[in-house]
C-alpha cells in the first residue's frame, strides 16, 4: 500500500465523518422543530402578546381598584364592606350614564363607591366590567349574586376577588339582611355573619 493510498483512505474517513456529523446535526434540528410544534397550541384563539399584555394590565388595575376599596382607616369600616352592607340586594347594569336596576329603570346605584372607582377608572377606558358577590350558606351550599351586571365576559377577561368578613354588628338586623340580599347568616350561634368573596370581572369592549 503506497502513501498516496494511505492519504486517500484518512481522506474518505473525514469525509464520512464530516457527512455523518452534518446528518446527525440536521436530526437534531428536525427534532427540535418537530417537538415546538407539538408543543405549542396553534389555533387561532391563542392569545398575542400584545392580548396577553392587555390582561395582565386589567389584572393589576382589578386588584388595585379592589385594594383601595378594601382599605379601611382605624375605627372605620372599609368603602368595600360599607358598599356590601348598604345593598339593596339588586342588580344594577351600566346604561351610558349611571348604574341602573334592572328592575326598575328609576332605581339607580347611588353612595356607592364601587360606582365612584368604576366611573372614574374602567368607564372612560372602554372597560366592561361585572361585580358578583359569593358566599356559603349555613347548609355549606354556595350561592352568588350579580351586584354589578354588564354581559358576558370575553375570551380574554380577566377576575379578581377580595374577600370580606361580616360580622353581626356589620350587618344589624341579621334577618333583614339576609331578606334584602339573600346573604345568610353561615353561623348564627357566633357574632360571625359570613364571608362574602367580591369578585371584579374586567375585560375590552
Amino acid at each position: 500500500m503506497t502513501l498516496r493510498t494511505i492519504h486517500e483512505l484518512k481522506n474518505d474517513t473525514f469525509a464520512q465523518m464530516h457527512t455523518l456529523e452534518a446528518l446527525m446535526a440536521a436530526l437534531i434540528m428536525v427534532g427540535i422543530i418537530v417537538f415546538t410544534v407539538q408543543a405549542t397550541s396553534l389555533t387561532p384563539l391563542t392569545s398575542s402578546t400584545a392580548n396577553a399584555h392587555i390582561e395582565a394590565q386589567l389584572q393589576a388595575m382589578g386588584q388595585d381598584m379592589l385594594n383601595v376599596l378594601s382599605y379601611s382607616p382605624y375605627g372605620d369600616d372599609s368603602d368595600l364592606k360599607k358598599d356590601i352592607i348598604n345593598w339593596d340586594g339588586k342588580e344594577y347594569v351600566w346604561d351610558g350614564n349611571q348604574y341602573e336596576s334592572i328592575d326598575s329603570q328609576n332605581k339607580t346605584l347611588d353612595n356607592s363607591s364601587f360606582v365612584d372607582i368604576l366611573s372614574f377608572i374602567a368607564i372612560p377606558r372602554g372597560i366592561a366590567h361585572n361585580v358578583d358577590l359569593a358566599w356559603v350558606n349555613d347548609n355549606g351550599i354556595s350561592s352568588s349574586k350579580a351586584y354589578i351586571y354588564n354581559g358576558d365576559p370575553s375570551n380574554n377577561a380577566v377576575i379578581v376577588s377580595k374577600k370580606l368578613v361580616l360580622s353581626n354588628t356589620d350587618v344589624g338586623d341579621a334577618s333583614a339582611f339576609f331578606a334584602t340580599t339573600g346573604i345568610a347568616d353561615a353561623d348564627d350561634s357566633t357574632d360571625f355573619y359570613n364571608i362574602v368573596n367580591v369578585r371584579l370581572t374586567l375585560w375590552r369592549m
